[in-house]
């Protein structure tokens, strides 16, 4: 696909992977619509991008959604290009008597509810136009889980599924289906785990972000930057060890006795 002169819609725009797209994608130029639910992080943001359009909304409202459209498509008719961002992962330990059931789930209504009713909201829009595209942002952790942030794994999990399924049911549309599955990086979801993930293994956000530009320009669906390619592989031929790995210092994160047999 083409990456210059689209208008480009990108949930969670403030920080992180969203920023750094709004950043590279104005330099292209496009237009570029950005939300936040943070006011004051979107005004930060407006400040050191000028030339981005800010719009305080949450994916894990529906009315919030529904409004953003409302308000998206009156001021920007052209929007052909949306990037589902916006995502939050916690350090949970699932043993806890004391975790709340609401918001225990929170972060499938942000990172898997979220980007599904923004795709359902947008896409009669998105199938008119002439070119258009979804990116979807998932995780290497959508290939094996992290147990430290077990519903974040999920999600991830999830949206790659659903992203499967849905290029297949576009597969006749205009609308290109893309998915990255991103590496980890020093954004702030990587913050709860410091100490857990070796800083050495942490990617620049804004390489990432070359690297997933990089792949929409060559219609490379699913796009698979720095470590989240090796985890596409032992995923598939040594899952077992991937996971073992994967599961260190979950013992002494939580403070979890050793049951003796």
């Amino acid at each position: 696909m083409d990456v210059r002169q689209n208008t480009i819609l990108i949930t969670g725009g403030t920080s992180g992977f969203g920023y750094a797209f709004a950043a590279r994608l104005l330099e292209l130029g496009n237009t570029v619509l950005i939300t936040g639910r943070n006011q004051a992080k979107l005004d930060e943001t407006k400040r050191r991008l000028p030339g981005v359009h800010t719009f305080r909304s949450d994916v894990s409202d529906p009315e919030a959604i529904a409004r953003l459209y409302q308000q998206v498509v009156s001021e920007f008719p052209a929007l052909n290009v949306l990037i589902n961002n916006a995502g939050e992962m916690r350090k949970l330990n699932l043993q806890d008597p004391t975790l709340d059931l609401r918001d225990l789930t929170r972060e499938v209504d942000i990172n898997l509810v979220g980007p599904i009713r923004m795709v359902q909201q947008f896409l009669p829009h998105l199938k008119t136009k002439k070119t258009a595209a979804l990116l979807n942002v998932t995780s290497g952790l959508a290939m094996t889980p992290f147990p430290l942030a077990p519903i974040y794994s999920g999600t991830k999990a999830g949206l790659r599924a659903y992203t499967k399924a849905l290029r297949v049911q576009l597969q006749h549309t205009p609308v290109k289906v893309f998915e990255l599955v991103a590496p980890a990086a020093k954004t702030p979801l990587a913050d709860p785990f410091a100490g857990v993930m070796a800083e050495s293994m942490l990617m620049a956000p804004d390489k990432v972000v070359a690297q997933a530009i990089e792949g929409l320009q060559h219609d490379r669906l699913e796009i698979y930057p720095g470590l989240s390619r090796i985890l596409r592989y032992m995923s598939r031929l040594a899952p077992g060890v991937l996971l073992k790995q994967m599961s260190k210092g979950v013992t002494e994160a939580f403070a979890q006795p050793r049951v003796k047999a």
